[in-house]
């Protein structure tokens, strides 16, 4: 029986990949060093995976930015925006459409989640009539390199109908006319690969969700075909998030050599799928979770293997992770504060890649004996007093519906409001200001201990003045206090309530080289005590403009933390929800009117198919109200939503009941925003109108422009205007020319508007 991983993470222990990219874009590391720290980084992660005792290894799954963008590059699809860059160096080209070009003016390609994780990639484009010129992918290198080295290597590739799926084109027709073209280019690849393996893992998750329109489907056995043949029928068809479900007989009829599901989301399927897998079909299993934190349940997984094995034999089975193990933190071992009856429940990807070795050794040879530790319940560690707190289970329960719902509907509260008197198309940010290196050193010196808490809070309230001077001198309409007291929007509040632990070295990557550390949740939620009072009193203090109250929602707290998985995920989002309801009030009471809690994870956290998104909506748009609903009808609450491909929920966002929502927008040019013509959406609007994942500044004119897009969908007495998110990751001498040129250009239009 062989075992593998579909991925493993690309950052490295102590974030070298990090390190070495943001050093390289400063400038003060060259592209030959920054290869070398990648180089070393992908030997590393085979001979982890090979000393685990894993058949084979995987390459390709190491990019320095995005494996989506490694596609783009690959196809030759680069928009033609960026034709002004030929000159560059290929590195420097491809970082650009990842990051924009200040020097020519260029905006980066578009970002939004991949699928329901928090990891973001680069969204293709296809254009009209611009040529492709289709380039070489890192996989080939590499799994050359990894044989040579004496490794197995199965190379890695999202397929074809994934990146077209997930590919942005004005004509949905015209963007899958492009389908045999792009086959060609990758039956190239494939042909290339062949001799350098025996099996090839080809991914299309874009079979767990309901995505693929008919056209697709009508191709797809006949692409298939062609690209087996061309790899020489080693291809491994790869799913994953979930159950294959409509798509199981596509899957099946695809002539694959063999087919990988993912057994912690789907393993109700497996019935189904042995009846109908063809006798020349391999199976592999996606068997441990890659994308959470907690060791794997074998007594609970091992039945699966047996069951297939018992169907197939044990040389048609095989045995993996989920899905890539870039969702999970690189090793346990870094880990040496956390408390040991939370420890040794933990499995990231080091250990991870040793539990699917170990299932593949058990399900061919354990004894009985050998079973039964192994498969030790990994949650007995579960009956510590944190796990259940019956107050809170309690609190919980008796949750009523008029705690879902305002006092009032937005029309009354509209009026309630007038006392902020603000001007049309009012100008605010998202929350947060740049993190200096100052800020960081501060906290962390209060962290350490080499800071008293006098001297910590004295030195975060000069920030606050500080951001509090910056934003009236910018002539800014609603003000934030800034943030500098927080490492993370979710982390932050984390640390405040009880039921939360964290790691110390527990990475996970977000794009190119952004990488968070999720909070877990292991027990039971509750707040301690006011996060976040102190802070808006003090900013509130300084100015007669109103500072908004910032808060992260209860979705958003759970869809970017690793999650007990002993309770449903609708019960811990409640407890949070009842937390966050507890700082709203006492905001309030403290004279805080207008109050934004922020859930950018909503729409990423929806699963694949539409059964299941109804009832996570559900449940997630209810915590909301429950967190916020206690207000005044005075009191404005804001929420804000990141990269949110929002049309199809665009009714679940009405109903949260916001009195404004902000959104990113501005890498789609204000089309997010065509969902409002069809959809009358009551309430206001805050279309991101400036990128702030690049570093380049917007000009007036380019914000003018957006804003005048933006009125063609949302009226002007509902339109406010903000950048596409908060600003900690930029710096001053970015986010304060950028947000110079937002007032003005909000002045421009309203004076238009007059």
């Amino acid at each position: 029986m062989k075992t593998h991983i579909l991925g493993f993470p690309s950052i490295g222990r102590q974030r070298e990949l990090k390190q070495a990219l943001e050093s390289f874009w400063n400038g003060s590391r060259s592209a030959q060093s920054l290869i070398e720290v990648a180089a070393n980084l992908k030997k590393r992660h085979w001979r982890i995976q090979r000393d685990a005792g894993l058949a084979y290894v995987t390459t390709g799954d190491f990019s320095l930015y995005d494996r989506m963008l490694d596609i783009t590059c690959m196809l030759g699809t680069v928009p033609a925006r960026f034709a002004a860059g030929k000159g560059d160096s290929p590195l420097e080209r491809y970082f650009s459409l990842a990051r924009g070009d200040a020097l020519r003016n260029l905006a980066p390609m578009e970002m939004t989640k991949w699928f329901d994780t928090n990891y973001h990639y680069l969204v293709p484009e296809i254009e009209g009539d611009t040529p492709w010129q289709p380039g070489e992918h890192p996989v080939l290198a590499d799994t050359a390199l990894a044989r040579d080295l004496g490794f197995a290597p199965k190379p890695a590739l999202i397929g074809p109908f994934t990146w077209l799926t997930l590919a942005k084109s004005r004509h949905e027709a015209h963007k899958w006319s492009r389908l045999e073209s792009i086959a060609l280019v990758y039956a190239d690849l494939l042909a290339s690969l062949a001799p350098l393996c025996d099996s090839i893992q080809i991914e299309e998750p874009v079979l767990s969700t309901e995505l693929l329109p008919p056209a697709a489907v009508r191709r797809f056995t006949e692409i298939y075909a062609g690209l087996n043949a061309a790899s020489g029928n080693r291809l491994m068809l790869t799913a994953y998030f979930g159950p294959l479900e409509k798509n199981l007989a596509l899957a099946l009829d695809s002539g694959c050599a063999a087919l990988h599901v993912d057994m912690v989301r789907g393993r109700d399927e497996l019935g189904k799928i042995l009846a109908a897998i063809p006798d020349n079909m391999a199976l592999s299993l996606g068997a441990v979770n890659g994308r959470n934190i907690w060791k794997t349940d074998f007594a609970r997984i091992l039945p699966c293997i047996a069951q297939a094995t018992a169907a197939l034999g044990s040389e048609q089975v095989l045995v993996g992770s989920s899905c890539s193990l870039l969702h999970s933190p690189v090793d346990l071992e870094a880990e040496t504060a956390l408390p040991e009856h939370i420890r040794g429940r933990m499995a990231f990807a080091v250990q991870k890649c040793a539990e699917v070795a170990n299932l593949g050794k058990i399900a061919e040879q354990a004894t009985s004996r050998e079973l039964q530790s192994i498969t030790a319940d990994p949650h007995d560690a579960a009956a510590h007093p944190d796990q259940h707190i019956e107050t809170v289970r309690q609190q919980v329960a008796a949750v009523i519906p008029s705690q879902l719902h305002r006092k009032s509907s937005y029309p009354s509260r509209k009026k309630a409001q007038g006392w902020l008197a603000l001007p049309p198309l009012p100008t605010t940010t998202i929350g947060s200001f740049p993190q200096t290196a100052e800020i960081r050193k501060i906290r962390r010196g209060f962290k350490n201990g080499s800071i008293n808490e006098a001297a910590y809070t004295a030195a975060m309230q000069n920030e606050i003045r500080r951001c509090i001077e910056k934003q009236e001198q910018l002539g800014l309409d609603v003000l934030v206090h800034g943030e500098a007291e927080r490492n993370d929007m979710v982390e932050y509040f984390g640390q405040q309530l009880g039921g939360f632990c964290f790691t110390q070295n527990g990475w996970v990557q977000s794009y190119g080289s952004r990488c968070v550390k999720p909070p877990v949740i292991y027990g039971d939620v509750f707040r301690k005590q006011p996060m976040t009072i102190a802070w808006i009193r003090y900013a509130q203090s300084l100015t007669q403009k109103p500072v908004k109250g910032m808060l992260t929602g209860p979705a958003t707290i759970l869809c970017w933390s690793f999650v007990r998985d002993d309770l449903p995920r609708a019960e811990v989002c409640k407890q949070i929800a009842l937390a966050i309801r507890d700082e709203v009030l006492d905001l309030e009471k403290a004279g805080v009117r207008i109050i934004q809690i922020d859930e950018a994870a909503l729409r990423e956290g929806m699963p694949l198919t539409r059964a299941a998104a109804e009832d996570y909506l559900h449940w997630a748009v209810e915590a909301f109200r429950l967190a916020t609903s206690g207000v005044a009808d005075s009191t404005q609450i804001h929420t804000h939503m990141c990269y949110s491909e929002f049309n199809a929920i665009l009714p679940w966002i009405a109903q949260m009941d916001a009195d404004v929502i902000s959104i990113e927008s501005s890498r789609s040019g204000m089309e997010l925003l065509e969902a409002f013509d069809r959809f009358n959406y009551a309430n206001e609007v805050g279309p991101g109108v400036y990128d702030i994942h690049s570093p380049r500044v917007p000009s007036t004119e380019e914000i003018v422009e957006l804003l005048r897009r933006a009125l063609r969908h949302i009226p002007a007495e509902k339109l406010w205007v903000n950048p596409d998110c908060g600003l900690k990751t930029r710096q001053w001498d970015e986010a304060y020319p950028s947000l110079k040129n937002m007032v003005e250009a909000a002045k421009t239009v309203r004076a238009a508007l007059a």
